[in-house]
């Protein structure tokens, strides 16, 4: 079973920062979009931010302008620095990649929690 390798987040005070990093194995990447969804508790898995392999990155509204996805295709790799976090933002975040091309797949990562929190 395919694994994506999530690490980073954890609990930081309202204003603060905090990084997160998935990486995806094989060629997962290529052709593909890698990027992060988020749910908070009794709500829906909402986007956070995604990243095409050529480099085209999309934001939910709620983000944009405070988080920032990057990718680094020879590491097979995302990253999203997220930045002046908000209370709101407290979440389990998961990693996904996609890919709607033959080969079609859609996967996900365990998540990992971020805590916004004084």
């Amino acid at each position: 079973q395919v694994q994506l390798m999530e690490s980073g987040g954890g609990l930081v005070q309202p204003g603060g920062s905090l990084s997160l990093t998935c990486t995806a194995p094989g060629n997962l990447f290529s052709g593909a979009v890698m990027g992060w969804y988020r749910q908070a508790p009794g709500g829906q898995r909402e986007l956070v931010a995604t990243i095409t392999s050529g480099g085209t990155s999309d934001y939910g509204r709620s983000v944009e302008g405070r988080f920032t996805i990057s990718a680094n295709n020879a590491k097979k790799t995302a990253y999203l620095e997220m930045n002046d976090l908000k209370p709101e933002d407290t979440a389990v975040y998961y990693c996904n990649v996609r890919r709607r091309m033959t080969p079609v797949y859609n996967i996900w990562g365990q998540g990992t929690q971020v805590t916004v929190s004084s």
